[in-house]
């Protein structure tokens, strides 16, 4: 069975989750932190989707092995998808999660409608291209303020209405049952046999054939 996975991050809390969820299979889980300098990936991407596979291909091939990656962010109805892709980005580059909830707050200044959803997907590349893809959401509101002091992000805006609070009012492990984040990695953990089997197959098919040598058996290479 296939035993090593690269996850492409160097956040290592999302690496010790990720192992924590697939810690009862045989396989090595490394992030890019375990490599000398890599290549960066631009994230340019107009989907999620696009953005995961981009960034799992491109480290899959720099380092020749499978990589995983994940692309997530805030969906907002009213703001047409916004800030979408761009969740991290959306006040501009290089700013705090709070400059991003502040230009949230601005843009949802009289909208009535305050649904949103939290999104993410994960996706899996082999270096020749091929990959598998999971996406899940969590769907909760946008509040007109800030509560609560835990999570990161927009967490302190999104209201879930099953537990009544804030993703911020909320402990990471009650956060880690509902979110977009640990639904994926629940189902992903669920069939994560198959995708060993899978990565392995695709594997065995990229390896290149073994030389014929059998011309030269007979040679004798004392002379």
């Amino acid at each position: 069975m296939f035993k090593l996975l690269v996850l492409a991050t160097t956040n290592q809390n999302k690496v010790r989750e990720f192992r924590q969820f697939v810690s009862e299979f045989p396989v090595t889980v490394k992030s890019l932190s375990d490599f000398g300098p890599l290549p960066g990936v631009i994230e340019d991407g107009s989907t999620f989707d696009a953005n995961a596979y981009k960034k799992a291909h491109h480290y899959a091939k720099v380092l020749g092995i499978p990589a995983l990656a994940d692309d997530s962010g805030l969906v907002v109805e009213a703001l047409s998808g916004a800030p979408g892709v761009r969740s991290a980005r959306y006040a501009g580059d290089n700013v705090s999660d709070q400059d991003n909830c502040r230009k949230l707050l601005t843009e949802m200044e009289g909208q009535s409608n305050r649904k949103a959803s939290f999104v993410c997907v994960l996706s899996i590349a082999v270096p020749s291209g091929p990959a598998l893809t999971y996406e899940a959401s969590c769907e909760g509101t946008i509040l007109d303020a800030p509560r609560g002091s835990n999570g990161f992000g927009y967490d302190p805006l999104f209201y879930y209405e099953p537990y009544g609070k804030t993703f911020a009012e909320i402990s990471m492990d009650e956060k880690n049952k509902v979110s977009h984040r640990g639904k994926v990695l629940s189902e992903l953990s669920g069939e994560f046999d198959k995708v060993l089997k899978w990565l392995e197959q695709r594997t065995l098919e990229e390896m290149p054939e073994q030389p014929d040598h059998s011309e030269f058996e007979n040679n004798d290479w004392s002379r």
